[in-house]
């Protein structure tokens, strides 16, 4: 491969939050300095973030939680669910899309976040409000209308 050409590898849509200015590494090297090395190298060297894929990651992150809030908060609605029985239904269907998520990152979080909580914790508050705001929504339609 030529030094001028660059390469982009996804995971859907995750982007790896590291990268060189120039490419993307290969499986196998690492960045280090804003170069590419094979193995070797200064362990005391801070990895290069790329923002773009960082921030496009976490949006990411948040589409699908608002967009599972909404869904989980239809169907506990047309379900029925009232009090703690709605809350858990909510958190176990977070539970469940952090395991998509980690799945679907091929459990290698840092390649993709700065942190573990990005994928664990990122959205599920502000989802709640989309979760609850649906559920009375559809449970008022069907249970009481």
């Amino acid at each position: 491969m030529a030094s001028g050409e660059s390469t982009s590898r996804t995971v859907s849509a995750l982007h790896p939050r590291t990268a060189s200015p120039c490419r993307t590494p290969i499986r196998g090297e690492q960045i280090s300095g804003g170069m590419a090395s094979t193995g070797g190298g200064i362990s005391d060297e801070v990895p290069i973030f790329h923002a773009e894929n960082l921030t496009s990651n976490v949006k990411s992150i948040n589409y699908s939680r608002t967009f599972l809030s909404i869904i989980s908060g239809v169907v506990a609605g047309i379900w029925g669910f009232t009090g703690l029985t709605g809350f858990v239904f909510y958190f176990l269907v977070m539970i469940v899309s952090s395991l998509g998520l980690l799945v679907k990152a091929k459990f290698s979080v840092h390649t993709y976040f700065d942190s573990w909580n990005r994928i664990l914790l990122e959205g599920v508050n502000g989802g709640l409000m989309s979760f609850v705001l649906f559920w009375t929504f559809f449970y008022d339609i069907v249970h009481i209308f």
